[in-house]
């Protein structure tokens, strides 16, 4: 609103001379409100950026000292479990290896007779379509 009102203004006196000077002037003062409103606005949304990130923040931290807490409780840093994990997992690992050492040799022979399988017989439609082709 306060740009109509100054552009009316300014059209008014247009016809002495000055209004040229006077629309170009109202034009820089415009910009400048438009560059300090983008300013502004840039500021108020590095700090929600700033407030959100204080927020996420402390609820990370709320989260981490519950779920310690809930360690803690559960019986410390949990050892004797960790020790378990790795004492099963390595059983496992060495019940797989014995099982690949097995059936390795089974794989390679079901490959090799796949391999050396070859069908000498040519398909009735590849003949037919030769057959087209070479009708052509």
């Amino acid at each position: 609103f306060y740009l109509i009102q100054i552009f009316i203004k300014e059209f008014s006196n247009m016809s002495n001379g000055v209004g040229i000077q006077e629309l170009m002037s109202a034009e820089t003062r415009a910009s400048q409100i438009v560059a300090e409103a983008r300013m502004a606005r840039g500021d108020r949304m590095k700090q929600a950026k700033a407030d959100a990130q204080e927020l996420v923040d402390s609820y990370r931290a709320e989260k981490q000292g519950l779920f310690n807490n809930q360690v803690l409780a559960a019986g410390g840093s949990g050892g004797s479990a960790s020790a378990k994990l790795q004492t099963e997992t390595n059983n496992e690992i060495q019940a797989m290896q014995a099982l690949f050492q097995r059936n390795a040799q089974k794989a390679v022979d079901v490959l090799l007779s796949k391999c050396c399988e070859v069908s000498l017989e040519v398909p009735s439609a590849r003949v037919q379509s030769t057959l087209k082709a070479a009708a052509k």
